[in-house]
């Protein structure tokens, strides 16, 4: 089961490989005779324009895109087993590497993960699921589904404890003894080896090459078309032959790289659009997981990395959409689709055809795979030497990396959302001239700017013109052309506030344009909120501030960049002083209609003067005992909310607090509950418990002065919950009536609501999995802390370091694997990690490394120089603890829209 899109692409590279490159005479005549999927003439034109694009491309390339894409299609190794939930309502089952899955159609409801599991089983016609203790989970303890009859129950649990047995145990289960007299249960296991034993044997090279002929209905390669062919992975075989050219450095060497797939078996892959493939079809599921046996974790525990052992490791650009848009519950860190795969690189689309309507991944990636070829020692300290030590040097390389990420975010407005917008007239003619005009001169000015910035950069390592190495050891006299040059474009930034305003409001008032936004944030290039992307400008002046500041403290008054330097300081004060106040106000206005998107239940979250202060997860005491909720605190009002386990991963609000009259005190002793605060409202009291004596200091100091703000008020805020009428219960009554809130929230698992998508990866998410929170300062420090740059990463039980290109932004690393990559293929949230350097029993014994450790997960990274190590441990220390808790309004000035 695939979309219209994705089966044209796969059929285009069977073409490539049967009759070669492309001419649309032959293409046509070719289709006619060979039919890959029903209603194939209705995609004729597709799978032409498709195969355009793969000219130059040999049979084995098209042969392993056309798998590479087959595998990562969202149904791909399913088989829906079709089952009733104990209200009757019609379901599908299935069971993945992942855990089983639970469908309504072909839209994923939920999923529930091995790690979670505690026992499967069936009794007649009742399949059975029982879960691990959690008490942040809403679930019963038992799951049921009622099936067909007794053989299909018997059947998929089969199935069930073969994929758990494969996929997470070390060894072949030892068979169940024979009882004597009597036999309790059924004796089946699982037989085979499991995919750690069949990883280590390929890796022990205990698997053959297998020598074959290729063999072709006919080859077609036309001389008279001369296009450039597409960029190409290197990692990607050429053919048999070819492949050994590979350096070691660049990536694993392709299982496919020696074979190919004739004719009709490669029909068979392009078939998968037409219905799901049986796990027993599998050669070897996608997203597989770590040798240790843990798999990819539940929603309410993410596990950072899932490696996917059967995966190359490819930096790909965006492609075609290969699944359902139905958000399934990751901390979306969790599926870039439900096999965990990346994008085949030599896809070369334009941007309109290149989303994938399920988001990346952030988490669960091949970029995070300890399977790659890692560069060696020796090649990585002799490529450091080859780098000036001057300090100054790696601080205006900082410029040149982060100015490579800043152009790819001024291409996600500039190419990839224009480009979505000019193929839908939903946007009004007068919100585009005002976005699109005011970056693309921006883009244009930047892209040139970065040219000279490395231009600089080669002379200053001496690649070019190493005799005259000398006079170009310096930075300023570029940025300070530059900024005088940017002058002219402010007018272009001051047009990016009121941008945001307008393309929020039409949104509201457009239900096709609130689509076509959120449609093209679930694509892969649009790795943040969109409405981020539109503030971008303004956060990177106050980047280039801080690198010359840096710049202006390292250097002594008599060094010859000095004055350059400092003159460009200056400058850009200048124009950070003037938009100030202006980027205060949108920084508030986008995180109150980023979280909007994020909560369900509320009419008018975003109004003239509310200030956003904190979100995280807090436990309220209720009937039920501690609950887990989320609360969102602004100057005038506290929210609370519960996780809704629909498609939409929404939060649900369950009440406000009016901050006006509100008191706070600690009450450990009174609840004995550790870290708890009674919240005394004028008509509502709330009992709520921290998951750290820290994180009730940070609620109890910005609850505090949020109070004082409300008292400064003009008086009690509005009620802003939808349809709900004004609380004047007691404490004992609101009890009560936060239990029939809970109930009719497990009511509503049942009825299996469908709502549009949502990203699950947003900071609320996070902060819910973490069990953390962060503050509107912290998102201000985050603003200013942004880096870019490569890093060599190593697992904890790897051996190799992998090099890749990261981004830190938003409380996020984001991999890629090089910097020209058009999206990440992986994401790591931080809140919640620790950052340490190495002890001498982990046994690194290398230069410059830091450690990330989150419960049992731990990475290691490696910087260039100690700068650039520094560096990469002040922004990230930024993320993993929270900024001062000073007043928020002594940080930065108090702006409301």
């Amino acid at each position: 089961m695939c979309n219209d899109t994705s089966a044209a692409l796969l059929i285009s590279h069977i073409v490539q490989s049967e009759i070669g490159d492309f001419d649309e005479a032959s293409d046509r005549e070719h289709l006619a005779k060979n039919k890959y999927i029903p209603q194939q003439d209705a995609l004729e034109d597709k799978i032409v324009e498709f195969h355009h694009n793969h000219i130059g491309q040999t049979p084995a390339e098209s042969d392993f895109q056309l798998l590479e894409i087959a595998r990562r299609l969202e149904m791909y190794g399913i088989r829906l087993h079709p089952a009733k939930d104990r209200e009757g309502t019609k379901i599908n089952l299935a069971v993945a590497n992942t855990g089983i899955l639970v469908f309504q159609g072909f839209t994923k409801i939920n999923a529930f993960n091995w790690a979670k599991v505690r026992k499967l089983s069936f009794k007649r016609k009742r399949f059975l699921i029982k879960l691990r203790p959690d008490a942040n989970s809403s679930y019963q303890d038992t799951l049921e589904f009622l099936m067909a009859s007794r053989d299909f129950c018997k059947s998929f649990w089969k199935i069930c404890v073969e994929h758990h047995a494969f996929f997470r145990l070390f060894e072949e289960p030892k068979p169940k003894p024979k009882p004597v007299l009597f036999s309790r249960g059924s004796s089946f296991r699982f037989s085979g080896r499991t995919q750690k034993q069949v990883l280590d044997y390929v890796k022990e090279g205990g698997h053959k090459k297998v020598q074959f002929e290729r063999k072709h209905s006919k080859i077609h390669s036309i001389g008279n078309l001369d296009p450039q062919p597409a960029e190409l992975n290197p990692e990607v075989p050429k053919q048999a032959q070819q492949s050994a050219s590979l350096t070691p450095g660049e990536g694993a060497e392709s299982p496919w790289a020696q074979s190919g797939q004739p004719g009709q078996e490669l029909k068979a892959a392009a078939e998968e659009c037409g219905r799901p493939r049986s796990p027993s079809l599998q050669k070897s599921p996608a997203g597989n997981k770590k040798a240790d046996g843990a798999v990819q974790a539940p929603a309410e525990e993410e596990e950072e990395v899932v490696k996917d052992r059967t995966q190359q490791n490819r930096a790909q650009p965006p492609q075609p959409s290969t699944g359902s848009q139905a958000g399934s519950p990751h901390l979306s860190e969790l599926s870039i689709n439900s096999q965990g795969g990346a994008v085949p690189t030599n896809v070369i689309l334009s941007p309109n055809l290149s989303p994938d309507t399920k988001q990346a991944s952030p988490l669960v990636s091949p970029l995070l795979n300890d399977q790659v070829c890692p560069r060696t020692d020796d090649e990585e300290e002799g490529r450091r030497k080859r780098f000036p030590s001057d300090k100054a040097y790696f601080m205006a390389k900082e410029v040149s990396t982060t100015e490579r990420t800043y152009l790819k975010d001024l291409e996600v407005i500039t190419s990839w959302f224009q480009s979505t917008v000019s193929k839908d007239d939903s946007m009004p003619e007068t919100l585009k001239s005002l976005i699109f005009p005011n970056f693309e001169p921006l883009h244009k000015f930047h892209t040139n700017f970065l040219k000279e910035i490395e231009q600089r950069l080669a002379l200053w390592e001496g690649r070019s013109n190493a005799h005259i190495r000398g006079d170009y050891q310096r930075i300023g006299d570029v940025m300070l052309k530059n900024f005088q040059a940017m002058k002219p474009l402010a007018a272009h930034l001051w047009k990016h506030g009121e941008a945001l305003e307008a393309l929020e409001s039409s949104v509201r008032s457009s239900r096709r344009l609130e689509g076509l936004c959120r449609d093209f944030e679930l694509q892969k290039v649009c790795y943040l909120p969109l409405n981020t992307f539109l503030l971008r400008p303004l956060h990177r002046l106050m980047h280039y501030k801080q690198v010359l500041e840096r710049l202006c403290k390292h250097h002594p008054p008599s060094h010859a960049d000095f004055r350059d330097c400092r003159a460009a300081l200056a400058e850009v004060t200048e124009m950070v002083a003037q938009l100030h106040g202006t980027m205060i106000k949108m920084e508030n206005f986008q995180k109150l209609h980023e979280l909007k998107k994020d909560l369900i239940g509320i009419d008018n979250l975003v109004t003239p003067g509310r200030e956003f202060i904190r979100l995280g997860s807090l436990s309220k005491l209720s009937g039920k005992g501690l609950q887990q909720r989320m609360f969102f605190l602004f100057n005038d009002v506290l929210l609370y909310t519960s996780r809704g386990l629909t498609a939409s991963n929404q939060f649900k609000v369950h009440g406000q607090l009016p901050l006006f009259g509100m008191t706070i005190e600690e009450s450990e002793d009174e609840w004995g509950v550790p870290h708890c605060l009674t919240l005394r409202g004028q008509r509502q009291s709330v009992v709520v418990a921290a998951s750290s004596r820290s994180e009730m200091e940070k609620w109890v100091e910005d609850i505090q002065m949020a109070i004082d703000l409300a008292e400064k008020s003009s008086g009690p805020a509005p009620e802003f919950l939808a349809s709900s009428p004004p609380d004047t219960k007691s404490p004992d009554e609101a009890v009560a009536a936060d239990q029939e809130s809970e109930d009719d929230l497990s009511a509503s698992r049942t009825s299996l609501e469908r709502q549009a998508p949502q990203r699950g990866n947003t900071m609320v998410h996070v902060c819910w999995h973490r069990n953390t929170s962060v503050s509107m300062v912290d998102f201000s420090v985050a603003v200013e802390n942004q880096l870019s740059g490569n890093l060599l990463r190593k697992f904890k039980n790897s051996n190799g370091w992998q090099k890749l290109w990261v981004v830190f932004t938003n409380f996020c690393l984001f991999f890629y694997k090089s910097h020209q990559d058009n999206h990440p293929l992986a994401s790591l949230p931080l809140l919640g990690y620790s950052l340490t350097i190495p002890s001498e029993s982990e046994d690194i014994h290398k230069d410059y490394v830091f450690k990330l450790h989150f419960k049992s997960h731990v990475y290691y990274f490696r910087a260039e120089s100690e700068y650039t190590f520094e560096r990469w441990m002040e922004v990230i220390r930024s993320a993993t603890s929270s900024a001062s808790r000073a007043h928020v309004l002594s940080h930065k000035e108090s702006h409301v829209y």
